[in-house]
C-alpha cells in the first residue's frame, strides 16, 4: 500500500543560494562585499557591505593642520588623486579668499584633465577585461604610465601625488614636464583610436554591455548620481560648467551624454570625455603660451603670493634665515590659524562631484570636514541596478560604475 503526498504550490518553496561577491573576490574592484541571493545564475537581491577599509579620514582631518590633509585626499579615488588634491586646495582658497593667477589655473586644468584621462582609461579597459577582452587593458596602460611620468616630473610622485599647495604649486613646471605633455598629446590619440576600434563596435562587447546595468535619469537623480554615470543616463550635469572653478569658463568643450544609462553608454561617455580632456589640455597649453608671450614674467608664476602664510617656506630660507626657520616650526607644529567660516566646494572628479564641506572655527585644524565621495553615493543604487540580472552582468556593471573602495569608505 503506497502513500501519496499532495503538495500545493504555496507549500513549495523555491530554493535560492547566498553568494558572497567580495570582499576579496577577484571580480570586486577593491575591498567591499555584495551578499547576493541567487536563483541559479539570476540575482534575486543584493545587499552591499562597505567599511572594510574605512580609515576615519574625516575624524583624522579634525586633528591635522590644513596642509597635512592633502595626503588624505590622495587615498580617495587613487586613480585620479590630483583632482582630489586640487579640490581640497580650492576649498581652502575659497574659505581664505585667495585668488589664483590665470597661469596657475591653466596648469591645474592640465593636471586635472590628465588625471581624468588616466581614470577613464582604467575604468573602460577594466570593463573590457570583465567581458573577456584583456588586450585593451594592457594596451592603454602604456599611456597611463606616460601620464604618471608627467606627474613625476611635476611633483616627484606618481599614484598618490600630494600635488600642489594652497594657492598653486610647490614649484614651477620644469621644461621636462611640458615636453612629456606634448609627447603624450602627439602619441595618445592614435592609441585611443585603436582602443576604441577594439571594443566600441565589437559584437561580443556590445552584446555583453548593451541593456545591462541600466538606470533611468529620474532614478539616477533620486540617488544623487553625478559624473559619467549620471551623464550616461542623459543628464548633462558637469561641475566644470555648472559651477566653474580654476577658470574652466575660459575653455570650450562639450558634455557627452547617453540615453539608457547602461554599461555601454557609460563606456561611450567616458571615451568621449577622454577626447574632450585632450582638447582642454591643448587649449590650456595655448593659453599659457599666450600669457607668457604677452608678459614674459608669467613664466615664473606658479602660485598666489598671498597664500605664502599658509605654506612651508623654501627650504634654503629655512637654513639661512631666522624668520623662515620660526615660521617653518610654526607650520609643522600646526600653529597657523585659519579664518573662521563654513563652505562647501566641489570639483568634477573622475567619478563625479568630489565635494568638501568645511567648517573652520578659526583654529589650527578644521572643526569639521566632510568628504563627498561619488562612489559612496552611487553604490547605494547597485542592488537596484543588478536585481534580476545575471552574475556576470553584475560584475561588468560594477566595473562600469567605476567603484573604487578608497573613495567608497574614506
Amino acid at each position: 500500500m503506497s502513500a501519496h503526498i499532495h503538495l500545493d504550490e504555496a507549500s513549495i518553496q523555491k530554493q535560492t543560494t547566498t553568494l558572497n561577491l567580495g570582499p576579496t573576490h577577484p571580480a570586486t574592484h577593491g575591498v567591499f562585499q555584495n551578499i547576493l541571493e541567487m536563483d541559479g545564475e539570476r540575482i534575486v537581491s543584493a545587499v552591499p557591505t562597505v567599511g572594510y577599509i574605512h580609515r576615519a579620514f574625516e575624524k583624522i582631518a579634525e586633528r591635522r593642520p590644513y596642509y597635512q590633509i592633502t595626503p588624505l585626499t590622495d587615498r580617495l579615488n587613487y586613480c585620479s588623486s590630483p583632482i582630489n588634491n586640487m579640490g581640497w586646495h580650492i576649498t581652502v582658497e575659497r574659505l581664505l579668499g585667495i585668488k589664483t593667477p590665470k597661469r596657475v589655473d591653466y596648469l591645474r586644468v592640465i593636471i586635472m584633465e590628465l588625471s581624468r584621462i588616466a581614470d577613464h582609461l582604467v575604468c573602460n579597459s577594466v570593463i573590457g577585461v570583465d567581458t573577456g577582452a584583456l588586450t585593451s587593458f594592457v594596451y592603454v596602460f602604456e599611456f597611463r604610465e606616460h601620464i604618471y611620468e608627467i606627474f613625476e616630473a611635476v611633483c616627484g610622485s606618481r599614484l598618490t601625488t600630494n600635488i600642489g599647495r594652497f594657492g598653486g604649486f610647490e614649484r614651477n613646471f620644469p621644461q621636462e614636464a611640458f615636453d612629456k605633455i606634448n609627447k603624450f598629446l602627439e602619441a595618445f590619440p592614435r592609441g585611443m583610436k585603436e582602443f576604441e576600434s577594439l571594443l566600441t563596435r565589437n559584437r561580443i562587447f556590445m552584446e555583453r554591455t548593451m541593456g545591462v546595468g541600466g538606470i533611468s535619469a529620474e532614478r539616477a537623480l533620486n540617488y544623487s548620481f553625478t559624473g559619467p554615470n549620471l551623464r550616461a543616463a542623459g543628464v548633462d550635469y558637469d561641475v566644470r560648467v555648472a559651477q566653474p572653478y580654476s577658470s574652466y569658463e575660459d575653455f570650450d568643450f562639450n558634455i557627452p551624454v547617453g540615453t539608457t544609462g547602461d554599461v555601454y553608454d557609460r563606456f561611450l561617455v567616458r571615451n568621449q570625455e577622454i577626447w574632450e580632456s585632450v582638447s582642454i589640455i591643448k587649449q590650456a597649453l595655448e593659453k599659457i603660451a599666450a600669457l607668457e608671450a604677452a608678459d614674459p614674467s608669467q613664466k615664473e608664476v606658479f602660485y598666489a603670493k598671498e597664500a605664502d602664510k599658509y605654506h612651508l617656506p623654501p627650504k634654503e630660507d629655512v637654513y639661512t634665515k631666522m624668520e623662515a626657520l620660526i615660521f617653518h616650526f610654526k607650520m609643522v607644529m600646526g600653529e597657523i590659524e585659519v579664518l573662521p567660516g563654513e563652505i562647501y566646494s566641489a570639483v568634477e572628479g573622475g567619478n563625479g562631484e568630489v565635494g568638501y564641506y568645511l567648517i573652520s572655527d578659526g583654529g589650527r585644524t578644521p572643526y569639521r570636514l566632510h568628504f563627498r565621495r561619488p562612489c559612496f553615493i552611487y553604490y547605494q543604487a547597485y542592488p537596484e541596478i543588478v536585481k534580476g540580472s545575471l552574475l556576470s552582468d553584475a560584475v561588468v556593471t560594477m566595473s562600469s560604475l567605476n567603484l573604487i573602495a578608497g573613495e567608497l569608505d574614506a
